[in-house]
């Protein structure tokens, strides 16, 4: 009959460790994690990182003079997302086209969500660039 040892925090386990004058296997600044299945871990490193499928801002970039049409495209571009992928910044380059865009941002921004991949963007930020 094997009885499992307790699990303690790490806290418990230093001061333990600094009452027995025992010294702490693992650095000072780890943190213990569950191990994770790999397939798993590569699926979502492939989603976050959409490999193998093309990823929202490509293509934005690719439709962009769609998008806007080719006059706001040759001042403007789609330049990047926040970390969450809900904000799109787009950088214009003429103080008359920036306007345009932000006249016609809710319409721009029912295009993009309207492309593959893209459905998660809520905000446009419109910004001289």
């Amino acid at each position: 009959m094997t009885q499992e040892l307790p699990q303690f925090s790490k806290r418990a386990e230093e001061a333990i460790g600094q009452f027995r004058g025992v010294p702490s296997p693992d650095p000072p600044r780890m943190k213990r994690r569950p191990t994770q299945d790999m397939a798993a871990l590569v699926e979502s490193i492939k989603a976050k990182h959409h490999l193998g499928s093309a990823a929202p801002a490509d293509v934005i970039r690719e439709r962009w003079e769609q998008i806007v049409g080719p006059a706001n495209a040759a001042y403007s571009h789609a330049a990047q997302f926040d970390q969450d992928g809900r904000r799109l910044l787009i950088l214009a380059s003429h103080s008359v086209v920036r306007s345009e865009l932000y006249l016609h941002r809710q319409h721009i921004l029912d295009k993009i969500r309207g492309l593959p991949g893209c459905g998660q963007i809520k905000f446009l930020l419109i910004r001289a660039g």
